[in-house]
């Protein structure tokens, strides 16, 4: 599995006082669908596999504000993972509504023991999720024009 689409509502907290969603909440959606995938893998970014805490610390975030979401409309995350490494994940993101892309993402996260003594430490992906994982054939390239798109 390389991909996955996961859907959330626009609520009012996501909102800035202009009813469109503030920029940093597109973070907050593409963590929504890392956790989706992780979820479909059987897994989760916070679970104990073997005795021990696995977690999965960001290590990278980027984002990319295309066109305004509003309170209550559906966006759809598209995510696909663009590297998978020994013990990390690179995902990219495309946010729409509708055909309209909304913005444009990638996160890196590490596989970690979360020792509440040491704190996190890389450690290789487990089995049960790597074995699932591929890196996605060719990641989703979108072009757009910016201009005109804040009245949308």
């Amino acid at each position: 599995m390389y991909e996955i689409h996961a859907q959330r509502r626009v609520e009012f907290s996501d909102t800035d006082m202009a009813g469109i969603v503030h920029f940093s909440r597109l973070i907050v959606f593409m963590e929504n669908a890392e956790h989706a995938f992780m979820e479909a893998l059987g897994a989760s970014v916070s679970m104990e596999h073997e005795g021990v805490e696995i977690g999965w610390p960001r290590v990278f975030v980027s984002c990319e504000f295309v066109s305004p979401a509003r309170f209550r409309e559906i966006v759809d995350i598209h995510v696909q993972v663009l590297r998978k490494g020994r013990s990390s994940m690179t995902y990219g993101f495309t946010i729409r509504v509708g055909e309209r892309i909304v913005g444009h993402g990638k996160m890196t996260s590490v596989c970690c023991i979360m020792d509440p003594e040491t704190g996190p430490r890389p450690t290789p992906i487990p089995e049960f999720i790597a074995g699932q994982i591929e890196e996605a054939p060719a990641p989703e390239i979108v072009e757009h024009e910016r201009e005109g798109e804040c009245g949308r």
